[in-house]
């Protein structure tokens, strides 16, 4: 593993990926070094074909207080052009996030102002701690969610984006699900108990019926019915049918036995029919 001076990187012997940001003294805030060691770590998860599922997340109290105060005074003196280059740096970062071809699941707790709303937005799927504050605060420091707010429009809406980007009020765990921030909120001292469960969930799924299905989710976008996307979700069946994985996945259903991706320890996946799409 490379190292990394705000970030570690831990990979286990089942393909789980953690991503942990790890400036505790400045509450994981950003900086231009973790903004570039999130994007060389990104590469690094995306090479390792061993790699299942990545989970991001912070160590310390907080998840990311957002912009770390040095670097936001250094950026004021900065140029146009300069500063150009920064936020195409943090795009960049967003961008391959988003992109990434395995799954993604954020883990906050306590704050995740500014920038890291759009890490939790651009991962497929978040869980936090009910008491969680969450924060879109540009404005209140004469800026903009610029970069991260295709991400956040996404994740929550746009007229949810609006409320919280114009007046950059402060909410909890749980309101960050009713607006689908989050998948699920749970009280603090249960976090990690379910962050496991989440874990024993994914290592049940084929990991190239996983990548597969993120393509095609990407690839379907709104759902807008049209020609084009009728011949791709028909070719993505057939090729996912004739793969090495979904040929096997369909004999461990039909002899009633576990896949082979499935770990020993794994628990059993509930009876159900097999689907057809």
């Amino acid at each position: 593993m490379d190292h990394f001076n705000t970030l570690e990187l831990q990979t286990d012997p089942r393909g789980v990926a953690t991503l942990w940001l790890s400036r505790e003294s400045k509450n994981n805030a950003f900086n231009a070094e973790m903004i570039r060691e999130l994007i060389l770590a990104l590469d690094q998860v995306s090479s390792d074909q061993s790699v299942r599922f990545l989970l991001l997340r912070g160590r310390g109290k907080h998840f990311s207080a957002g912009a770390d105060l040095a670097w936001m005074q250094q950026s004021a003196e900065l140029d146009y052009h300069t500063n150009l280059d920064d936020a195409r740096e943090l795009a960049e970062l967003m961008y391959n996030l988003a992109k990434l071809k395995i799954p993604t699941l954020a883990v906050v707790q306590g704050a995740a102002f500014g920038g890291a709303l759009g890490l939790i937005s651009a991962c497929d799927m978040a869980i936090g701690a009910d008491d969680a504050q969450f924060c879109l605060s540009e404005v209140r420091i004469g800026l903009a969610p610029a970069v991260i707010s295709p991400f956040v429009v996404q994740a929550i809406g746009e007229r949810a984006a609006r409320r919280y980007a114009l007046t950059a009020e402060r909410f909890g765990g749980q309101r960050a699900k009713e607006i689908g921030l989050l998948s699920e909120s749970y009280p603090p001292e249960t976090l990690n108990d379910q962050v496991e469960q989440w874990i024993d969930n994914l290592l049940l799924n084929s990991p190239a019926a996983m990548r597969a299905s993120k393509e095609l989710l990407r690839e379907v976008g709104n759902g807008a019915l049209t020609p084009a996307l009728r011949r791709y979700t028909e070719n993505a069946i057939a090729r996912i049918r004739v793969s090495p994985e979904g040929q096997e996945g369909l004999r461990a259903f039909l002899q009633k036995r576990p896949p082979n991706w499935q770990a020993e320890s794994a628990p059993a996946p509930s009876k159900s029919k097999e689907p057809r799409r």
